[in-house]
């Protein structure tokens, strides 16, 4: 359109989640020029709730590259989870088994972190804008979109990283006939509540039992995240204060342990899958976090997930930029799919040990207690999950 604005910049970002400000923070930090359009206002983002378990590679990346420290501050440092079943819990000790922890900080407050580094850097990022289309991703790329003030741009870039979530609109300016994608849909959703109770635990616990999963999290020291395995089409509304305590207790409580309750101030179904689509970058265009790739939460490796992929992107534009050599950019999709799929095994296998599909009869229920117990009789087993769960050393 002749009378939109002409706007240039180095690479093209979709996406003001963490993924696309995380990598438009280390562009900036190296020299590289980035700017990033959002669907979303800030305020949206900042009040959407989502949980929050980062890896210690993750933390190590917020707080080294100085986006900031407030993670090791505000957040809660657990160096363990618990396994719950047949009333009994057993610790699976991180730190004992292979040297590391986690973080529980909320994918809010990692957000409001970048977001704030940002615009204290002077970022260009652009939230609220409409009608976003990319053209041209064989050749010079471009994206047209609206601002919030309704004027009309072509954001003319050498790339651009589509980091803007599972619904993304970038994945679909790949051709349908260059792409493929992997999907397994899960028999059960998550039911999760905020309530305003002290905690019940100190650290996570994945509670398997008879009448289905739950999950114990934290937040604050007044205000819990708790989870108890549903069917995908419940609705909320159906659920009492009451319902919802008498269905924890029957997953949860036993052996003198107690959950901690208190009023419920909010409730929602999380539904979940597992997808990957590949390959991750097509032409000039490159896709990081859910916009490539989705695991249910159980082992906690979204969030991680997407940061990993913007650190492997961004050491390839780097490398790119610096040198001329583009062998790192074109290797971008290949090192990102091996820890997508390392993360997608882990999550599949902790989601089908701890869940119970509403047919499974006696041997299913059975097999799973086996597995457990297996995993908590076995220094190897407990290991592979710590080393899993606290993110894999020695990986890109």
């Amino acid at each position: 359109m002749a009378n939109r604005k002409v706007l240039t910049t180095q690479v093209a970002i979709l996406g003001a989640g963490p993924a696309g400000l995380m990598l438009s923070h280390l562009l900036a930090k190296a020299g590289i020029e980035s700017t990033v359009l959002e669907l979303r206002s800030h305020q949206e983002i900042a009040e959407t709730v989502r949980a929050g378990i980062l890896e210690h590679g993750s933390v190590n990346l917020l707080v080294d590259c100085g986006v900031s420290d407030r993670v090791l501050r505000d957040g809660d440092r657990h160096d363990g989870i618990e396994l719950r079943f047949n009333g009994e819990s057993h610790r699976i000790d991180f730190q004992d088994l292979v040297g590391e922890s986690v973080w529980l900080y909320p994918q809010t407050d990692v957000f409001l972190d970048l977001a704030a580094r940002r615009q204290a850097d002077g970022g260009d990022v652009r939230y609220s804008v409409t009608d976003t289309s990319i053209l041209d991703i064989e050749g010079k790329p471009k994206v047209w979109f609206t601002d919030a003030d309704g004027v009309d741009y072509e954001l003319q870039a050498d790339f651009v990283t589509g980091a803007d979530g599972s619904r993304s609109q970038s994945r679909s300016a790949i051709p349908e006939a260059r792409r493929q994608r992997y999907l397994h849909e899960y028999p059960f959703a998550w039911f999760g509540i905020l309530t305003e109770a002290p905690r019940s635990s100190n650290e996570l616990i994945y509670a398997h039992s008879a009448n289905g999963f739950a999950l114990i999290s934290q937040r604050t020291e007044t205000v819990q995240r708790m989870y108890f395995q549903c069917d995908p089409n419940e609705d909320v509304g159906n659920w009492s204060d009451d319902r919802i305590w008498e269905t924890f207790r029957s997953r949860v409580n036993g052996n003198g342990f107690e959950l901690k309750e208190g009023p419920v101030i909010d409730k929602t179904v999380l539904k979940f899958r597992s997808s990957v689509l590949t390959p991750m970058r097509h032409g000039n265009l490159f896709l990081a976090g859910d916009a490539a790739h989705t695991v249910p939460p159980t082992g906690a490796k979204g969030l991680n997930l997407a940061l990993h992929d913007v650190k492997v992107l961004f050491e390839g534009l780097d490398s790119f930029y610096r040198t001329g050599n583009a062998r790192l950019l074109d290797a971008y999709s290949d090192l990102a799919l091996d820890r997508v799929w390392k993360a997608q095994q882990f999550s599949y296998w902790m989601t089908s040990m701890l869940h119970t599909p509403a047919e499974a009869g006696g041997f299913t229920r059975a097999r799973q207690l086996g597995e457990l117990n297996s995993v908590v009789s076995s220094r190897h087993g407990r290991a592979y999950l710590a080393e899993a769960y606290t993110g894999w050393p020695g990986s890109r």
